[in-house]
């Protein structure tokens, strides 16, 4: 496995440069993977938006930049991502937050349609569910855990209203991305500080 994280760490992009990959291929008309459509387009567009106003809004709980205090190892974040996923653009921006707090963690991401393997790693009940984080140690480059790809309650939002309605139609995707405006980053924050402090006790 320890192969297939560094082969992935080699094709991975910083949060700016991940960012202005998307930027550079918006002005072409294009979204990052293998497929290009103009939704996925629209979505990318959107999507850039997101970022830019969740860089400048999202802020750290003091009990969190605590805890992110008293890591011990340093960690790889390794996220598996695309352009136009909106549930990506929420959470990306708040784990390069978490990233900028401590040098213990370090940011890596790769886009998931270039590297099918490690998807195929990380499904999400068989699915290629991004984004994925790949919690990596960083002197051994073994993996120490994942997340993703939403947190706790926004997954039980969507798994609800797909028991309910049985689609996810654009009415989950309104309320989903209302869960996420109302949360403001804190469950993401929760939820990976928690898998960092189990990964120290390993």
């Amino acid at each position: 496995m320890s192969t297939l994280i560094e082969k992935s760490l080699d094709n991975s992009y910083s949060y700016s440069e991940y960012r202005n990959h998307i930027s550079s291929l918006l002005q072409n008309g294009l979204s990052t993977g293998a497929t290009q459509s103009e939704d996925l387009t629209n979505y990318s567009s959107l999507n850039e938006v997101r970022m830019n106003r969740l860089d400048k809004t999202i802020k750290l709980t003091d009990d969190i930049k605590e805890r992110l205090g008293k890591l011990k190892k340093e960690h790889i974040l390794l996220v598996i991502s695309e352009g136009w996923c909106g549930d990506a653009a929420q959470i990306v921006p708040v784990i390069n937050k978490m990233a900028n707090e401590t040098d213990k963690l370090e940011l890596e991401i790769v886009l998931r349609d270039d590297n099918d393997e490690l998807m195929n790693e990380y499904l999400t009940n068989g699915a290629r569910s991004i984004p994925k984080l790949v919690l990596v140690e960083k002197d051994t480059h073994i993996a120490r855990g994942s997340w993703g790809p939403r947190p706790h309650d926004a997954a039980k939002l969507i798994r609800d209203y797909k028991e309910q309605h049985g689609v996810i139609d654009q009415v989950a995707k309104t309320e989903l991305q209302k869960w996420y405006l109302h949360d403001k980053g804190e469950s993401t924050m929760k939820e990976i500080t928690l898998l960092l402090e189990n990964a120290e006790n390993m």
